[in-house]
């Protein structure tokens, strides 16, 4: 049976968000940024904050850790809304073509309930979506499945009796893509909007031109 519904992550799909666009000011050497951004601002940490941790919380906490990098760790929120490019312009164009073939869209992003409210007001794109799970505000995070559950039960809600296999999901971290296939759906690593949008076809989605 063909998919019926697009399940989109946000970051890296939708929202250009890059930490160094803000750390190559602050740490011009490519190696001490590199390992900064690895060893004491990592991604790991970033993954609390996107889980309900308060920013406050987490930042005071990494502070104690490395205090001789306080300042730039303070840097990290502070100045997160600098790390946003703007909107992937080839992502957004996937959801309008999409949207306009009436397939039914919904968002799935592991995002701090204290920063989303910033892209939320800004980008336009994500008022497109039916529903949308943000990770800060259920507590859990991408790739546990706890989180594909809760976003499965928000698809029912809008499409009763809809299948997993019936549902694609669009990520470009291939662990949470993998995340969703393990549990039935289609999980797509996204690359390009080109490739993306390929899968979708090979899947008998309609995605209009």
């Amino acid at each position: 049976m063909a998919a019926k519904v697009v399940v989109f992550d946000f970051g890296g799909v939708l929202i250009d968000w890059n930490p160094e666009y803000v750390y190559r000011q602050l740490i011009p050497d490519d190696g001490e940024r590199r390992r900064f951004l690895t060893e004491v601002c990592s991604m790991d940490w970033v993954v609390q904050q996107d889980g309900g941790q308060l920013i406050e919380t987490g930042t005071a906490e990494l502070i104690a850790r490395f205090p001789e990098h306080e300042p730039l760790i303070r840097a990290f929120y502070a100045r997160w809304h600098e790390m946003i490019g703007g909107v992937i312009a080839e992502g957004a164009a996937l959801v309008e073509k999409l949207e306009a073939a009436g397939v039914p869209l919904f968002g799935l992003t592991n995002w701090s309930a204290e920063t989303f409210p910033y892209a939320w007001e800004r980008f336009e794109i994500l008022r497109r979506f039916r529903d949308i799970v943000v990770s800060g505000h259920v507590k859990l995070v991408k790739p546990d499945p706890a989180i594909y559950a809760e976003m499965f039960s928000r698809i029912e809600r809008h499409m009763p009796g809809v299948a997993a296999h019936e549902i694609v999901f669009i990520d470009d971290n291939i662990k949470n893509a993998h995340a969703a296939a393990a549990l039935g759906w289609h999980g797509v690593h996204h690359t390009s909007a080109i490739t993306t949008e390929a899968r979708l076809r090979e899947l008998g989605l309609a995605v209009g031109t």
